[in-house]
């Protein structure tokens, strides 16, 4: 049997644990709670090196509603192990919590670390620096700024899914987190930039963009009523992808499984609605490679636009969790927009698989991104590391056919323009067709 026909096979099997997407009420989201077990990454394991690329960096906005009867909870198959689930989920839900309101502690001990080590310095070289201290003080005002806003974010979280409630956060009590969460965190702070600010728009025009562009020719609005035309976008982040989809007409679906995101994406998409309204230091973190010590304290301003300004009748939904284990509906979606997204897998051919049963026949699968596998260094981790040749190679045994193909798309991922170090990826970008005649 070939590959693609027992992709078809599992096709015509419904699974007990399938959960097609719902219409969604527009013009704000909706969130489906559904998670794995949390990995080891998650819990905090191995940090990743300087220039990763974060699983969780991959938006969720979400409204408070009561649950939807078409989702139900699904019930596992052993009740112990169901309730083991449901505990390590809570304690992952308020570790991450809990690690948004340790930020500041976490920052002040940072700066106070270097003031000490300033000060050990003998005095007359103290006197050549005059403006160090002082700096160190508009550092700590950048850190309260950014607490005060993440405080904001984490509030009333815990309600924040429509079929997942979470009862208390932990009564409040700040725990010191992980230097792992806090890295994940401050990358998260870069996200806004990417995602919902002006200094961001280079970075989307370079990678968003070219996906935006094939959406477009390949369901031109004279051809397609684009209310109907079903677009996901899997690692949604914090949600600018799916959202400026959305604003062209079409029915688009995010989905982000990482509770940074989640959080922060949720915050944008629905309590922010004045353009630039909020500030943020992000860049505070950078004590290397800073041409001015100013720059280290130069704010973004978000969201750059309106998030609820999507056009009357909208169709833009958001859902959290798991990837593979929430869309096992076969021949639903017209597209699929994958963006920085197909190496945050541990097995990318499961992706793959994935991809193609819930594409409907003739439907395109839109890729751009590197190949930075996340899970490579985890050493308790399943990571299977393919070449973009392996990764062809299976799409095509698929019956994938390839459309467009440009293995040279220069761009950067939550890039300090004004930092001496910088990174670019030179990303793979790819359009794919399933066949009209897949079953």
């Amino acid at each position: 049997m070939s590959v693609a026909a027992a992709a078809a096979a599992a096709c015509a099997l419904p699974r007990k644990e399938s959960l097609p997407p719902p219409p969604p009420p527009p013009p704000v989201v909706r969130a489906m709670m559904r998670r794995r077990r949390p990995s080891e990454e998650e819990r905090g394991g191995e940090e990743a090196g300087e220039g990763q690329r974060w699983d969780g960096d991959a938006p969720l906005g979400t409204e408070r509603r009561p649950r939807d009867p078409r989702q139900p909870r699904l019930p596992p198959t052993d009740a112990k192990e169901g309730e083991e689930e449901e505990r390590l989920e809570r304690d992952h839900f308020r570790r991450i919590i809990n690690a948004f309101r340790y930020y500041g502690i976490n920052m002040h001990e940072r700066v106070n670390r270097t003031e000490r080590q300033f000060r050990s310095l003998p005095a007359n070289q103290q006197k050549l620096l005059p403006q160090f201290l002082p700096h160190l003080d508009k550092i700590r005002k950048c850190i309260d700024h950014n607490q005060g806003i993440l405080q904001s974010i984490v509030k009333d979280c815990t309600n924040m899914f429509e079929n997942k409630e979470y009862g208390d956060d932990g009564n409040g009590k700040i725990t010191p987190a992980s230097t792992f969460d806090m890295d994940k965190l401050k990358s998260t702070l870069k996200q806004f930039v990417r995602d919902w600010s002006e200094t961001g728009k280079p970075e989307r025009d370079s990678c968003y963009q070219p996906i935006i562009n094939e959406i477009v020719k390949n369901f031109p609005k004279d051809r397609w009523d684009l209310s109907k035309v079903n677009i996901l976008v899997p690692g949604a982040g914090l949600g600018r992808l799916a959202w400026e989809i959305a604003m062209l007409g079409y029915t688009c679906q995010g989905n982000e499984w990482s509770l940074f995101m989640l959080f922060s994406s949720n915050f944008v998409l629905n309590r922010c609605c004045e353009t630039n309204s909020y500030k943020l230091y992000p860049w505070i973190h950078q004590f290397s490679n800073n041409k001015k010590s100013a720059d280290q304290i130069q704010p973004i301003y978000f969201p750059d636009v309106d998030p609820h300004s999507l056009p009357p009748g909208a169709n833009f939904s958001m859902t959290a969790g798991d990837f593979q284990e929430i869309y096992s509906e076969c021949n639903i979606w017209d597209c699929i927009a994958t963006c920085f997204f197909i190496d945050t897998a541990h097995n990318v051919i499961d992706y793959i698989d994935t991809i193609w049963k819930i594409l409907k026949p003739g439907g395109i699968w839109i890729n751009l991104g590197p190949l930075l596998y996340h899970f490579e260094n985890l050493a308790n981790e399943l990571s299977i590391e393919l070449s973009y040749e392996d990764i062809k190679n299976v799409m095509l045994q698929y019956g994938f056919h390839i459309e467009v193909e440009n293995e040279s798309v220069l761009t950067t991922y939550t890039v300090n323009d004004l930092s001496m170090m910088k990174y670019y990826y030179e990303c793979v970008m790819f359009v794919v067709r399933k066949p009209e005649n897949s079953n």
